[in-house]
């Protein structure tokens, strides 16, 4: 079995995360894709790499860190 990375989410996955979450973090995650005109998908990745990496903008370039450093 092949395995494969992925570097960006699938519309159909952040649709998985968008409806596991409470109703006003799903409206915010929308509403900033709106103002800043991007894509959800590319809100979502941005908000999950910049948790894991202060300095990343999305998965390809997070560097995900544990404990200090």
């Amino acid at each position: 079995m092949q395995s494969t990375q992925f570097e960006q989410l699938s519309p159909r996955a952040v649709q998985v995360i968008l409806d596991q979450l409470p109703e006003r973090i799903r409206q915010a995650f929308i509403d900033r894709a709106i103002e800043i005109n991007y894509p959800v998908e590319a809100v979502v990745e941005m908000a999950l790499a910049g948790y894991l990496d202060r300095e990343a903008i999305g998965f390809a370039d997070c560097k995900p860190r544990r404990g200090k450093a």
